[in-house]
């Protein structure tokens, strides 16, 4: 997968090898952009390689009709994991697998193993600074992700809490009695896989999104998810705490207790488990982006920095007023923005973007949640 090469400058440089990063490369492709190159830490589809062995997606894959809207977790026309892997919830290494398939098809000048180090804007272009070398772009797209980059604050304590995201497997956690701070996806994910097992598990959130009255899943839980709630097992060893924010977590001997902010004290011999989000990668390049009230990047109509131009965002950490585009479906429809303002910006007509055009109609309907996202 890695491109090998001695060029240094070029039109655009993309950081990141996952959804988001791949797709917004296969749109610059269709705009016409030759001249690019993506950047990977490690290799393509890392991140979803990492998502513990029983998590699912839980938008589904599958086809759903014949006029090209292929599935929600598709990341560009004509293709979809509904058919590449023939499963409708993928598990992350599949969808890793599937990402390479897509990467590999569209011959994506991709190298892998190439960490950025530092991005700094001197003149008219970009100095994209990596572990073994200097790169320069008229433009950069950040597409790094987010699930490398945990969120490790929030409370007193929360160092002695075990990230959703560093567990391999739940198959394999040690322990009968576990408490999970944060009870969405991840920790009514966490919850399933632990109380199949017949462990004992109390979830705690300051919210309660297992009651949202929502569709959109960016503020309340999947049908997915809900539908797993349902299971016979998770109501005989489960828990659910709403509204109960934590306060603390501290270690006393063999025992870890949390308090809540109410005063309330749990306690389990196994360390907790912290399902409270990402930070996101964002915050590596956040002097080149005005900041939101809300600490996200401030972005142009066109997702580009509003500071520095030339500076583009893209994946879920895109916001734009209240609108938040955390999952596939939703951050997909931005590539051909991004794309159709760098080709204009390189005298390129972008033409074949028009493909895209009904696409992001389609998804207009579903990309806007008009809250803030606790994803």
């Amino acid at each position: 997968m890695t491109t090998t090469t001695n060029k240094k400058d070029y039109d655009v440089i993309v950081v990141g090898g996952g959804a988001a990063g791949l797709g917004v490369s296969i749109a610059l492709s269709h705009a016409g952009i030759e001249d690019f190159i993506v950047l990977e830490r490690h290799v393509v589809g890392a991140s979803f390689a990492l998502w513990p062995a029983e998590t699912r997606f839980i938008t589904p894959s599958f086809p759903t009709n014949s006029t090209g809207m292929l599935d929600l977790n598709s990341i560009a026309i004509g293709v979809s994991p509904a058919y590449s892997l023939e499963v409708e919830h993928p598990t992350g290494p599949e969808y890793a697998l599937h990402l390479q398939g897509v990467a590999s098809y569209f011959q994506l000048p991709i190298q892998e193993n190439t960490e950025v180090k530092r991005v700094t804007k001197i003149g008219d272009e970009f100095v994209v600074d990596t572990t073994d070398d200097t790169l320069r772009a008229k433009h950069v797209i950040w597409a790094a992700g987010e699930f490398q980059y945990p969120r490790l604050n929030g409370f007193d304590g929360i160092e002695l809490c075990r990230h959703t995201a560093t567990i391999a497997s739940y198959q394999k956690l040690e322990g009968d009695d576990f408490l999970i701070v944060g009870g969405y996806e991840s920790g009514v994910d966490a919850a399933y896989h632990l109380s199949k097992r017949g462990k004992r598990v109390r979830v705690f959130d300051k919210d309660c999104p297992w009651k949202e009255e929502s569709s959109d899943p960016s503020i309340a839980l999947s049908t997915y998810s809900v539908e797993r709630m349902r299971k016979q097992w998770f109501k005989d060893n489960v828990e659910l705490y709403p509204n109960t924010p934590i306060r603390s977590v501290v270690k006393l001997d063999d025992l870890y207790e949390v308090t809540t902010h109410d005063g309330k004290k749990f306690q389990s011999p196994v360390p907790p488990l912290m399902a409270g989000g990402f930070d996101g990668s964002h915050k590596l390049v956040a002097d080149l982006f005005e900041k939101r009230d809300d600490g996200f990047p401030l972005l142009s109509e066109d997702d580009e920095s509003t500071i520095v131009p030339g500076m583009f965002l893209c994946g879920p950490t895109v916001r734009h007023q209240n609108h938040v585009f955390c999952f596939i479906y939703k951050f997909r429809q931005r590539f051909a923005v991004v794309a159709k303002t760098i080709a204009t910006s390189l005298g390129l007509p972008a033409e074949e973007l028009e493909k895209y055009r009904m696409w992001g109609m389609y998804l207009d309907d579903l990309s806007c949640c008009g809250e803030e996202c606790v994803c």
